[in-house]
């Protein structure tokens, strides 16, 4: 562990009583943690760059606007070069370039205003280099005009001095420092010079290239003292900032309002610093994104296997006994395999706490669901085994979002901050799929069920209980996976009641992500203190305009998610998949014999997928997600063991669907 000593406080410096305030310096230092975390009185932690390919042009205009969005969604989506012309009037400098940045900006759909940092302040900002070193970093001095106040490049021996006379007239600094033992020299004076009031950010510099969304910040000056880890509001993570709370960091350590143009919040200290875990989780996240996929083929690959070895240990089979033993294991094949991929939730959280190697974690992700598969097939009767990972899933994510282990983010099933994840809950790749497993997971405790206000109660009392879970800043932080929940188990209770649907009733699945939203908004305001990712993007929009800002951001995701890979085809054979298990659905829960509950279950994870495409910026991957993990259920359902025959399904006068105004309500 590499903890930096506090270094006492120093007195308060002459340019901050004569600015009335503190002065800044953010430098940038082509340097890793460890020289960062060296620097007396220095907090330390990982900077999420960019939101999709890192480069050094949008990192430095995100931290200007304290705001961004994909670079994908941006035409075009890298910045235009940018050329800094020195000697002018009152040693002032121009970004060559600049009317195409705003232009850029403008088309974005967001509400973006590059160098809105700089034209906060009255006094403007100075840049301070080295001469030949190409004005790496000044973009960030920038104002709304491309304009930077003062303008310093000379020798690298009078770099210190430089940045110390620039620091007498102006309140923010950004300063290039150099690499090698000259930086690192350079950091620590600037330590050494800080007084008390003045705030010190170092920031790695992003190589100018793709591939380096994350970086090592380092600030000395936070409330706290140094030493320590960094966090803020926007990530709700421990030792994990964003590019966008650089500027309101700035703004508001020199007592100047934050615009609300702005979208990060301020950084602040969180516990000891603990360097070798940052390592540890910098590196980590570095590899979660490229095993996802490969992990589920690995057990799915193992699914296979076991079907594999159960068809044919049928075909050798001879006699009445061998042919009903092989049919048994058949069929315990087919149920393992389904329940194997239900585990997934809890497996991944495993093996992020232990962090193996990639052929390690594949083989202990497929190994641990098939265990637990087994497991939970053998204490639970079937159809009840669903029962058993939905519930562990949603304990052990709520416990890891209170204890702050922060297993969800390291495991890969987590948000992936490399790619700029806008919060660190619930990613989209989990939300409907736990929707899907927890109304399995109803359908199978009440099997056999019967359509009645009890069982819709049942059923009606999880859903909002997942709502909030979902919802909630500090576990979930989802706001489409609050609609698309509440929209799932919406239909999920009318299918369950009595009389089927209706008009109110359907007004009613219309009505409850509405409902749902204001008991999110309520829950933001009462344990994040309107700082949730819902109260943080929706409540607190200033007009229409920001309205339309969220949405359009949202659905151009959604649809370039949609262009994204192989996702076409996954999306078309998921709706296939989808109308095909509409279109037969007495078929599909033969096993069952059409029991209500599972109609239900099956009805509202449908839903659920269906309203996530919609109400998500991942669009389809949440409808791919959703027809994925109800064919894993169907699968579980029809791995039936042979000695259980399928509860007979009696239709009643209750089952029929009601359609005139005057139908019975809920209530």
């Amino acid at each position: 562990m590499g903890v930096a000593t506090p270094a006492p406080a120093p007195p308060v410096s002459a340019a901050a009583q004569a600015h009335g305030g503190g002065t800044v310096v953010l430098a940038f230092v082509p340097a890793g943690e460890r020289a960062i975390a060296s620097v007396p009185g220095m907090s330390v932690g990982i900077l999420s760059a960019t939101q999709g390919a890192c480069e050094r042009g949008q990192l430095l205009l995100d931290i200007g606007q304290g705001a961004r969005i994909a670079s994908s969604a941006y035409r075009p989506s890298r910045p235009p070069p940018l050329t800094l012309r020195a000697g002018g009037r009152a040693g002032a400098g121009q970004l060559a370039g600049w009317s195409a940045v705003l232009r850029r900006a403008e088309d974005a759909p967001q509400l973006l205003q590059p160098g809105l940092l700089v034209s906060s302040l009255a006094m403007g900002a100075g840049y301070v280099a080295v001469a030949g070193s190409g004005a790496l970093d000044a973009p960030a001095a920038a104002d709304r005009a491309g304009r930077v106040a003062s303008v310093s490049l000379g020798p690298p021996a009078t770099l210190g001095e430089r940045i110390a006379a620039a620091r007498a007239k102006r309140r923010l600094v950004v300063a290039d420092l150099p690499g090698g033992a000259a930086g690192i020299a350079e950091m620590n004076a600037l330590a050494r010079s800080r007084a008390r009031g003045d705030l010190l950010l170092a920031l790695q510099r992003a190589p100018n290239g793709q591939g380096h969304e994350l970086l090592w910040i380092g600030v000395a000056g936070l409330p706290g003292g140094g030493g320590r880890e960094l966090t803020s509001a926007t990530t709700s993570q421990r030792g994990l900032v964003s590019a966008v709370d650089v500027a309101p960091t700035i703004l508001a350590h020199l007592g100047v309002a934050v615009p609300d143009e702005m979208r990060g919040e301020r950084i602040e200290t969180d516990g000891r610093l603990d360097s070798a875990g940052l390592r540890s989780l910098m590196a980590r996240l570095h590899v979660v994104g490229g095993r996802r996929l490969k992990a589920l083929g690995v057990l799915l690959g193992a699914w296979a296997v076991l079907l594999l070895a159960a068809g044919l240990l049928s075909r050798l089979a001879r006699g009445r006994t061998s042919a009903a033993r092989a049919g048994a294991v058949r069929a315990w094949s087919l149920r393992v395999g389904a329940l194997a991929v239900l585990w997934v939730p809890t497996a991944v959280l495993v093996s992020a706490a232990i962090e193996p190697g990639a052929a390690v974690e594949y083989a202990t992700i497929a190994l641990l669901c098939l265990l637990l598969a087994a497991i939970s097939d053998a204490l639970l009767p079937w159809p009840r085994a669903p029962v058993a990972p939905a519930t562990v899933a949603v304990l052990a994510l709520v416990i890891d979002a209170l204890a702050g282990t922060q297993l969800l983010m390291r495991s890969l099933l987590g948000p992936n901050p490399i790619l700029g994840a806008r919060f660190y809950g619930f990613g989209n790749d989990l939300k409907s799929g736990l929707a899907v497993l927890a109304l399995a997971a109803v359908a199978a405790a009440l099997y056999p069920s019967a359509r009645s206000r009890r069982s819709a109660l049942a059923m009606a009392g999880v859903g909002i209980a997942l709502a909030v879970i979902v919802g909630a800043a500090r576990i979930g932080a989802g706001v489409g996976g609050v609609i698309l929940v509440s929209a799932g188990f919406a239909v999920a209770t009318i299918e369950l009641l009595p009389g089927g649907f209706s008009r109110r009733r359907v007004l009613l699945v219309v009505c409850a992500p509405v409902l749902a939203l204001v008991l999110l908004a309520a829950i933001d305001l009462l344990t994040a203190h309107g700082s949730g990712h819902y109260t943080g993007s929706i409540l607190h929009a200033r007009s229409a305009g920001d309205l339309r800002d969220v949405l359009v951001r949202r659905y151009g995701a959604a649809w370039r998610e949609l262009k994204n890979h192989a996702m076409p085809a996954a999306t078309v054979l998921a709706v296939l998949c989808a109308l095909a298990a509409v279109r037969w659905r007495e078929r599909l829960l033969a096993p069952v014999g059409e029991d209500p509950a599972w109609l239900a279950a099956l009805a509202g994870g449908l839903a659920a997928g269906v309203v996530g495409t919609l109400s998500e910026d991942s669009g389809p991957v949440l409808l791919v997600v959703a027809v994925f993990a109800l064919g894993c259920v169907c699968s579980y359902l029809w791995g039936r063991p042979p000695s259980r025959a399928a509860a007979p399904y009696r239709p009643t006068a209750s089952t029929t669907i009601a359609v005139d105004a005057g139908s019975e309500g809920i209530a």
